[in-house]
């Protein structure tokens, strides 16, 4: 059975809903009710969301999204931030993606990033249904820990991810939810004139190792130069 207007359907739904995905609301609703690649029952939760977002308060709904999506990595629709989180390492990551994007023909907006769930929707639509859906297996993990999240706050676009992981052909199940780090806490900045360390060294309290050496100059002495790796207060 063909799932490519389930995927863009779905895809659309997780994009921001602004006043274009409201008008939108009810085509997206025919294609999933057309294509019948899901459930009745998972069917009837989507055709409820989207009856929900496109009658509810424009300004509530788009909230609603930047609450859900926005403020936390628990629920997070980048991929990547769930396995590379801050590092280094998501930055080559999201060039590799975009680059395979690229090669099988799709172009992505300046402001998309490839690793939102979305524009991977996106992508396996235009594949083959079972590359598609390996495709989207190898990160069921990903989907289930986001669709635990959501479920677990009783948001209703776990019925979304619920939706991605039985196309990816896995089992949809809730599994123990990782609590978000507190987000004052996270963009806290380090107090002034408290020290200089950072998150995962030592506290500014707590004596910091210096290490002396001494090396040759050129000039009539020999003066020591410190190496620190970080300066006590």
């Amino acid at each position: 059975m063909k799932k490519s207007y389930t995927m863009r359907a779905l895809a659309a739904m997780l994009r921001y809903p602004d006043a274009a995905f409201r008008q939108a609301a009810p085509d997206i609703r025919q294609a999933l009710a057309d294509e019948q690649a899901l459930p009745k029952g998972r069917l009837a939760e989507l055709d409820a969301l989207l009856k929900q977002l496109q009658a509810s308060d424009a300004f509530e709904v788009e909230s609603r999204y930047v609450d859900t999506f926005d403020r936390g990595r628990a629920t997070s629709l980048h991929m990547f931030e769930h396995v590379h989180g801050d590092s280094r390492d998501r930055g080559p990551a999201l060039v590799d993606l975009g680059q395979m994007y690229e090669r099988a023909g799709l172009l992505l907006a300046e402001d998309e990033l490839p690793d939102h769930l979305a524009v991977v929707l996106e992508f396996a639509s235009t594949q083959p249904e079972r590359v598609a859906r390996d495709f989207l297996g190898e990160m069921a993990h990903i989907l289930t820990a986001v669709f635990s999240a959501l479920r677990e706050r009783d948001n209703p676009y776990a019925s979304v991810l619920a939706a991605v992981l039985e196309l990816a052909g896995q089992k949809v199940q809730a599994v123990p939810v990782v609590p978000d780090e507190d987000m004052d806490e996270a963009w806290a900045e380090p107090p002034a004139f408290a020290g200089c360390s950072t998150r995962g060294q030592a506290s500014p309290d707590t004596p910091q190792p210096i290490q002396i050496v001494r090396t040759a100059t050129n000039g009539p002495k020999n003066r020591p130069a410190s190496s620190a790796q970080g300066a006590s207060a």
